[in-house]
């Protein structure tokens, strides 16, 4: 990035600690490693106290917090992470729409996720690169999330140019438990889940989720989903180990985004026509997802060393149809896209204490290697019935990433973290139905990492982060040659795409109870080059720049209540200065628990996404959508001889009529003369209420 670019961050920044009053005295802290690790602090919902992080915007979140609000979706989980949106434009079973930082990140791509230490992210995917589903995840036993923004962590590689979360599960429950959960539109889930020792230091964990679900829409959504873990763990703290299996399968009928005019109009074909209508009611997919992973790791005198590995099988059948009958008029517009991969991993880390000169230092260094070997297919369909194949691939894809990183106290009031990244990325790509675009790619990128933090007071810190990141894009658009609908020649993208970010971020807790955070960033990409899987094709951009500002405050003025404030702001545009569609303005989250007031907890929180523009010359924008969701949970003593508690749910609590997603693009309807452009919206579904029982053995 260049100076300019920080000089204009600089001033803000600096008004921000302006406003706090900071004078220049000691620091309590000692040094970070800039890594993702477990900091354990007082408190049962954040563990982001000054002095435990390298970035304002980076933390991590406990399970009480997760435990006290709804969330509709397992992949909201991810929405407690400070700007944070996450949304969906077609089935439950499909991966959601997720947004930070001036990004749609469409299914995942620039945001990284691991789970239980496997990754969720899939490069040269049949439906997005990076497409990242997270149906399979049991918020039940998520212990924590461990977030971070920017692309400035040597230990985080592929798709984290706007940030990363790692969800980590517990080894162990309390007490066995299960739960049932009733709600509107056919809402029926259970789980029940349990543990205990098998023997001397060997503890099993096992859980099963079943849940099934029609949803609002006039086509029923018919979710059917199963989902199981099983996990064993030995050891001790200093030395452990554990290992995961986990199997998912759902299936559905979606209801895809309509065109505005549709809805506006109120009928079509001489029938009613509404805002939870569909134009394919044969749209839908199944998708199934197994894995066996472990881990171990050994604390000793010589450093902690920790050494995972896993081995994902997964399969995807998804069938959309968003433009209705402007290619194929007589059959329709419908796709079939298939994803069928194993992918093996192996991540190594070695950490250690030492003394640089005459300063204590931390170093780390680890190797981290993935290897996806899949069969992904984009074909016409009726009915999900393949009619035409536009392309088959098989793809051998293989990234491999070493880094390392010193973190250096140089007083007790500053301290530096040097990082440095190397990643390699080899595909080979065997196009099954045109030969030509086949062929082998290959990339490396060395990614410098930079963090500076100057404790100007006990309670105040100021943090300046730099580096250099990147995410990868489709092989099939590596070795591209020609379009395979029209045949036109097409050029080749790079394998990796570099990003470049800076930040100057305060946090403070000054005042009693209050924790407060400020992040001034930007970001800048080479290009926006992803590979369209709906379309078959690649579609380069120009490079983009983005830079915003963050604000997030946990208060905590007495012990049962709790109140958060997330708001982000972000400016998005290409090169030329036109805008990038789908870039949200503005997000923010505002919430209020009560808990543990005579068995009673509850939480209301106020969810809002902002506009942005739908075309790049600004002429379309997305309407906001603002919304609130409340919990409501009472302990209920013993019922039938054990503990017990019973939670309402209320989503969308007014009732507002908004949309999950708005875009804007052309298509045709049956009888239409020619395209139109138009807003196709997918509805948020309207106030829905659950009802959960759960019962402790």
């Amino acid at each position: 990035m260049r100076l300019s670019f920080v000089s204009r961050l600089s001033p803000l920044a600096l008004a921000a600690g302006a406003t706090w009053g900071l004078p220049a005295l000691a620091n309590h802290g000692g040094p970070v490693t800039g890594a993702p690790q477990t900091i354990i602090v007082q408190g049962s919902h954040y563990d982001n106290a000054v002095g435990t992080q390298d970035a304002a915007s980076a933390g991590t979140i406990r399970r009480a917090l997760l435990q006290s609000r709804p969330a509709q979706r397992p992949g909201e989980v991810l929405e407690f992470v400070p700007g944070v949106i996450v949304t969906q434009h077609s089935g439950d079973g499909k991966a959601n729409q997720y947004f930070l930082r001036g990004f749609n990140l469409d299914h995942g791509t620039d945001f990284a996720t691991r789970i239980n230490g496997m990754p969720v992210n899939m490069p040269t995917h049949g439906h997005g690169q990076g497409y990242s589903d997270m149906n399979w995840l049991l918020p039940e036993l998520v212990d924590r999330v461990e977030y971070r923004k920017g692309p400035y962590f040597a230990a985080v590689g592929d798709f984290a140019a706007a940030g990363s979360a790692d969800i980590e599960y517990l080894h162990s429950v309390a007490a066995p438990f299960a739960q049932l959960t009733l709600g509107e539109n056919g809402y029926r889930r259970g789980v029940t889940g349990a543990s205990g020792a098998m023997a001397p230091g060997l503890t099993a964990l096992g859980a099963v989720e079943l849940m099934n679900t029609d949803g609002p829409w006039t086509v029923p959504e018919r979710v059917r989903k199963l989902n199981g873990v099983f996990m064993l763990s030995g050891g001790t703290r200093a030395q452990g180990w554990h290992a995961t299996a986990m199997a998912y399968r759902s299936r559905w009928t979606a209801t895809d985004q309509v065109p505005q005019r549709l809805i506006d109009a109120g009928t079509y074909q001489g029938r009613p026509f509404g805002r939870y209508d569909s134009l394919d009611p044969t749209t839908g997919g199944d998708s199934q997802r197994s894995s066996l992973s472990a881990q171990w790791h050994n604390d000793g005198a010589a450093g902690r060393t920790t050494v995972s590995g896993y081995f994902i099988h997964y399969d995807l059948d998804l069938n959309s149809n968003f433009s209705y009958a402007l290619e194929r008029p007589a059959d329709g517009d419908q796709f079939k896209q298939t994803d069928k991969r194993t992918v093996y991993g192996l991540d190594a880390e070695h950490i250690v204490s030492h003394d640089l000169g005459p300063f204590a230092a931390r170093t780390l260094a680890g190797v981290q290697l993935r290897h996806d070997r899949i069969r992904v297919g984009l074909y016409d369909s009726v009915a999900r019935r393949i009619t035409n194949t536009v392309r088959e691939d098989r793809v051998r894809q293989t990234q491999l990433g070493a880094y390392a990183q010193t973190s250096v106290e140089f007083t007790p009031e500053w301290r530096a973290v040097l990082g440095l990244r190397a990643d390699r990325l080899q595909a080979r790509v065997d196009a099954l139905t045109l030969p030509a675009n086949g062929g082998s790619a290959t990339d490396t990128q060395l990614s410098p990492k930079l963090t500076v933090v100057w404790a100007a007071t006990p309670r105040t810190e100021l943090f300046f982060n730099a580096g250099r990141g990147f995410h990868s894009n489709d092989a099939r658009g590596m070795t591209a040659r020609f379009d395979p609908k029209t045949g036109d020649p097409a050029d080749p993208v790079p394998a990796l795409v570099p990003v470049t970010g800076a930040e100057i971020g305060l946090r403070t807790e000054a005042v009693r109870g209050l924790q407060s955070s400020v992040s001034v960033w930007g970001l800048r990409s080479a290009s926006e080059l992803v590979y369209i899987g709906d379309a078959g094709a690649t579609e380069a951009s120009l490079g983009s720049r983005r830079h915003g500002i963050e604000f997030s405050n946990r208060w905590q003025p007495v012990p049962w209540f709790l109140f958060d404030a997330d708001l982000a702001f972000s400016h998005a545009r290409l090169k030329d200065g036109s805008r990038i569609p789908n870039a949200i303005d503005r997000v923010a989250s505002v919430a209020g628990t009560v808990k543990d007031l005579d068995g009673w907890t509850a939480s209301l929180q106020w969810r809002y996404l902002g506009p942005g523009a739908l075309a790049e010359d600004n002429s379309v924008r997305s309407i906001p959508a603002s919304t609130f969701n409340l919990r409501v949970t009472k302990a209920l003593g013993k019922l039938v001889g054990h503990p017990a508690s019973v939670t309402l749910d209320v989503f969308n609590l007014f009732d507002r009529r908004v949309n999950d997603i708005q875009y804007f693009y052309e298509s045709q309807l049956p009888g239409e003369a020619a395209p139109v452009g138009d807003r196709h919206v997918h509805p948020a579904e309207p106030r829905n209420l659950r009802l959960t029982l759960q019962v402790s053995f």
